[in-house]
């Protein structure tokens, strides 16, 4: 019986393994969805639609984006957790998935097991911005001084409660021991105008969205949240280099698809991304929209949202968030 058993498991162990190099020969066999979780016209937006067109034009299948907005994204994020996992449904996600178990209520799946990371494509760097006409102030130092002068006085904006953008300036806060008020929107459109017109002193934004307003003297950057300068604002120091170095955080990108997808879809998507991101038109593209282009492979990409998970959810936790 013993010896029954040991040739049945290596036949089905045979068969596993001559089925994965098959099954990434017939893929794609029919249309794929790529989910967008936010707006048409986002950054998660442009990246979907890149990478469908090459697909759909390298292998001859549709590729369709279908934008679910909603809850702070994960409305269409829940499609794809409860998708099946045979690489024809995939989600444009990244930074704002580690927030959505901490801050958003009745979340139907967990970010971490509920999905399967497949890469990371680019990032953005998000700036510390004042509106110079409310918050009459010229570096960090002051900026620090001036909200600790005035406990709960001045406020922050962010596009929704339960947004990176929130939790990153609830980490600033935990971290200098400031006590300012949090605004939310729904969306990042109208939080920007009422932070230009003055209704709102100071937010992270998006250091490429902000520069034309900062151009026009209406908006300043006192600081980059990010790991290190970006291109389009290479003036900025970050946080860390202006003695902060725990405050930093980025934005990224790129693509994941639901739990249990197979190894070998997973690594056909790893080599079709990775050559994406090498096109000088794709980075082209990318740089127009503000973002970086940078890869990272499906391990990189799963250790980044392992981390950022553990640490937005540590942040909420200290500041007495609840999911909304």
């Amino acid at each position: 019986m013993m010896q029954a058993f040991i040739r049945r498991l290596a036949t089905a162990l045979m068969a596993l393994a001559f089925a994965s190099p098959a099954l990434a020969q017939s893929y794609p066999a029919r249309r794929i969805t790529i989910v967008v979780p936010f707006s048409p016209a986002t950054t998660f937006d442009l990246i979907a639609r890149t990478a469908g067109q090459r697909i759909s034009e390298r292998y001859g299948q549709p590729v369709v984006v279908d934008n679910k907005p909603g809850a702070s994204g994960s409305l269409g994020t829940e499609m794809v957790a409860a998708a099946a996992p045979d690489g024809y449904t995939l989600a444009t996600t990244g930074a704002p998935l580690a927030v959505h178990k901490a801050l958003i209520k009745n979340v139907r799946y967990d970010p971490l097991s509920s999905f399967t990371p497949i890469a990371t494509l680019a990032a953005s760097s998000v700036g510390l911005v004042i509106n110079p006409a409310v918050m009459p102030v010229n570096t960090l130092e002051e900026l620090i001084a001036a909200i600790k002068a005035r406990p709960g006085f001045y406020n922050y904006s962010s596009p929704g409660a339960g947004t990176l953008q929130q939790l990153g300036f609830e980490l600033f806060k935990q971290q200098l021991g400031l006590d300012v008020q949090h605004v939310p929107y729904r969306g990042a459109a109208q939080a920007i105008t009422d932070f230009v017109s003055g209704q709102v002193h100071l937010t992270y934004l998006p250091i490429s969205s902000s520069l034309p307003h900062v151009q026009a003297g209406r908006l300043r950057i006192l600081a980059n949240a990010g790991s290190k300068r970006s291109p389009f604002a290479p003036d900025i120091p970050t946080l860390a280099e202006l003695g902060y170095p725990t405050l930093d955080f980025d934005l990224w990108f790129g693509f994941l698809g639901p739990a249990n997808l197979p190894a070998a879809i997973v690594q056909w998507w790893e080599k079709e991304l990775a050559a994406l991101v090498e096109m000088p038109e794709t980075q082209e593209a990318f740089r127009r929209h503000g973002i970086t282009p940078m890869y990272l492979d499906a391990a990189a990409t799963a250790a980044r949202l392992k981390s950022d998970v553990a640490r937005w959810t540590a942040v909420a936790e200290r500041a007495g968030l609840k999911p909304e």
